[in-house]
């Protein structure tokens, strides 16, 4: 038994893990529809405390990962000007990708046309945050108090910090260097944690879904299904093709190994929603498997996390054609183009706000006149699509952390085609 135990990779485990959680959700619906015992103890009692648990665990990672790991590769450059190399590269790449990502989905929704002919009542409303300015929100990027930009995790502020701590401890010299002796020792741990944590996925993963499942009502996914499918289908799409296209086109590398790679972090993204808590399983995949080197990895997946909004762009560009049918209201071509610039600028533009997918879509919607209380029409299966969003989302980071590494000379292409890096040190 314990044989067969070990034979099984830790992505198999994950992946038997959600299934089961997926199975074991629908039934306990089926099963006991109103049973207050099984809502009390399992649904929001033991699968509730088991996910967050899980997810808390990761996110208790992701600032001391950033921090730590961004310090290391930023004084580890030769060249002080790579890091303006690196961030032209890498937010000019997150903004192309999304760019196609809501072209392609408001063509599709234009095609297959998912409000035409539907009548939607609903008592669900939506009252959108204001969204910062852009001026606020380069004035913002540099933290007044760094410890402050810790504790609430101001993703932005804490790379500027690491930008500025690690190039200041390359200039410094030898005090520098006993430093990032001590920095190394601290990334070594940090990503044994990591490690540690992945293990234990399995069980995080089984609860997640099995109260997601649980408590998800099939009848309004059914009366959106049009809808449902044709933003699921767009995010595959992008992720398994638009992805893979550019990868071989910009870098030569093979997508399929890429792919192949990616599947705990698709699977850790799907299952979390949030690229944030992701963040440290897609770092590690991204140095360790990938062969990114960790002074570029350290510094496009964080980015990446924090501003790369392919996935919610897809949903912003089907969502604002269907609530457009189902208004009955005309959009021109100068429309759609509008949608199209409104959302990628806002994607680096609301980064890092809470709720930061709903913000943009009632942006989105009030630069083309379309009611934003339209949103309540979709609340209701956002959930899902939110999950799969995020798997698309953590696979574009993934993605332009290795064009951009093999851009600046920084990739190990014989760990990125070993199908077996780092799964022994993994599969503890």
């Amino acid at each position: 038994m314990s044989e067969n135990k070990k034979k099984l990779s830790l992505t198999s485990r994950i992946v038997i893990g959600m299934f089961a959680g997926i199975a074991v959700g629908i039934l306990l619906k089926a099963i006991f529809p109103d049973s207050t015992l099984v809502e009390g103890y399992l649904t929001k009692g033991l699968f509730y405390v088991v996910g967050q648990i899980f997810i808390s665990s990761l996110q208790m990672l992701v600032v001391p990962l950033v921090f730590v790991s961004l310090v290391v590769g930023t004084c580890s450059l030769s060249d002080p000007s790579k890091l303006g190399r690196l961030g032209g590269k890498s937010v000019g790449l997150y903004l192309i990708t999304t760019a196609i990502a809501i072209t392609f989905a408001i063509a599709m929704a234009v095609l297959v046309q998912p409000g035409t002919g539907i009548e939607l009542a609903t008592d669900a409303t939506y009252e959108p945050t204001q969204a910062p300015s852009l001026a606020q929100v380069i004035i913002d990027l540099f933290p007044t108090n760094p410890f402050n930009a810790f504790a609430n995790g101001n993703m932005l502020q804490i790379i500027v910090f690491a930008l500025l701590f690690g190039i200041a401890m390359a200039l410094v010299g030898k005090p520098g260097e006993r430093i990032k002796t001590l920095f190394d020792d601290f990334n070594e741990v940090i990503m044994k944690l990591v490690i540690i944590l992945m293990n234990i996925a399995p069980y995080g993963v089984f609860a997640l879904m099995a109260k997601l499942f649980s408590e998800t009502s099939f009848e309004t996914i059914f009366s959106l299904g049009k809808y449902f499918l044709l933003v699921l289908f767009v995010l595959i799409v992008h992720a398994l093709v638009t992805y893979p296209i550019i990868l071989k086109g910009l870098a030569g590398m093979n997508p399929i190994i890429f792919l192949r790679k990616m599947r705990e972090v698709q699977i850790f993204g799907f299952s979390t929603a949030s690229s944030n808590a992701t963040m440290p399983v897609t770092l590690e995949t991204v140095t360790k498997r990938l062969g990114v080197h960790n002074s570029v990895g350290s510094f496009t997946v964080p980015l990446g996390a924090t501003i790369n909004m392919d996935g919610t762009a897809i949903m912003q560009g089907v969502a604002t054609v269907f609530i457009a049918q189902v208004y009955l209201v005309d959009l021109s071509i100068a429309d759609y183009l509008m949608v199209v610039l409104t959302a990628t600028l806002a994607s680096v533009g609301t980064a890092g706000v809470p709720g930061v997918g709903m913000i943009m879509l009632a942006m989105v919607l009030g630069q083309v006149g379309l009611p934003v209380e339209g949103i309540g029409l979709i609340i209701g299966v956002d959930r899902l699509l939110d999950m799969t969003r995020t798997a698309v989302n953590v696979t574009g980071d993934a993605m332009v952390s290795v064009i951009v590494a093999k851009s600046e000379g920084a990739l190990d292409e014989d760990v990125f085609n070993d199908a077996k890096a780092d799964l022994k040190e993994r599969n503890l």
